[in-house]
């Protein structure tokens, strides 16, 4: 059985989003072991100053990689990243978990991700060119990952 570990940056405040987390994890456990490490977004005074911003990302970026499975495949969600369509994202993901058997997928705080996380991640991953907020993302992607495995067992849930 593979190890899935969602990595996340800042909190769910609304029911409706961590109802939706949980029941996609929930399913997803019947193809993987599910942990989750959610990570306190960093304080940012002055929104409008980069380097602040950076030194946020920066501080993130070192307790996200230091939060990663040793051994794990690491999925950083990033606008730059590759979109791929559903049986192609099965696909990858089925590779990674008979390569390492463990898979990170790590989405970061409204500002993104650090530079450093995103060349140590094996995979950059784009879900979209729309913009969604990042606690929706986490449903997204619970979601995508469900779907990835629901493909690779066979089942109806891809149609």
């Amino acid at each position: 059985m593979a190890n899935i570990t969602f990595i996340t940056v800042g909190t769910l405040k609304e029911k409706y989003l961590s109802d939706a987390v949980a029941e996609y994890t929930k399913r997803l456990s019947q193809f993987a072991k599910v942990d989750e490490i959610n990570l306190k977004e960093e304080r940012i005074r002055d929104e409008d100053d980069g380097s602040e911003v950076r030194r946020a990302l920066s501080a993130e970026g070192e307790k996200i990689l230091a939060s990663v499975p040793k051994g794990s495949a690491v999925v950083a969600l990033c606008v730059e990243g590759k979109q791929y369509d559903s049986p192609e994202l099965s696909s990858i993901v089925g590779k990674m978990c008979d390569e390492r058997g463990r898979i990170a997928f790590i989405i970061g705080s409204s500002h993104g991700l650090s530079d450093e996380v995103k060349r140590a991640a094996d995979l950059k991953l784009s879900i979209s060119k729309l913009t969604f907020p990042h606690q929706l993302m986490r449903v997204i992607l619970a979601e995508a990952v469900y779907r990835a495995f629901t493909i690779l067992a066979g089942k109806r849930y891809h149609k």
